[in-house]
């Protein structure tokens, strides 16, 4: 389970890592489109949105649906949703890293404000 896992998330990455199929996805979100819909936006050939395409579907990001001679493409979100899952663990790493590095600064704030304080009052002595 954990090979597939990390392959998965490795083919989620992977079509991820490129501009145009992320635009794809987020107008898949919007709801399906047909290849010549999706290829709308883009100023490049057919066969070369087919290439994204085929990398979106290998990773299962989008699935090809059969709707008479149309073959619309929808999103599939669940690898979308683990490696979301993924990230969270970083991102509770980093939030408590934050938390920690926080804590650091006020102290070292304070004890700069401390030290200020008794300089200005032997100052005030002299």
């Amino acid at each position: 389970m954990q090979a597939l896992t990390s392959a998965r998330l490795d083919a989620t990455f992977a079509a991820l890592a490129d501009p145009t199929r992320r635009a794809i996805l987020m107008r898949l979100a919007g709801g399906e489109a047909s290849v010549n819909e999706l290829a709308e936006p883009f100023s490049m050939s057919q066969p070369a949105i087919s290439k994204h395409l085929k990398v979106l579907e290998k990773a299962g990001l989008i699935s090809c649906g059969v709707n008479a001679q149309r073959r619309p493409r929808k999103l599939e979100a669940q690898p979308l949703a683990e490696a979301t899952q993924w990230l969270e663990r970083y991102r509770e790493f980093w939030e408590e890293s934050f938390q920690h590095l926080d804590a650091v600064l006020e102290e070292l704030q304070a004890g700069e404000a401390h030290a200020a304080k008794k300089k200005g009052s032997k100052r005030r002595k002299k």
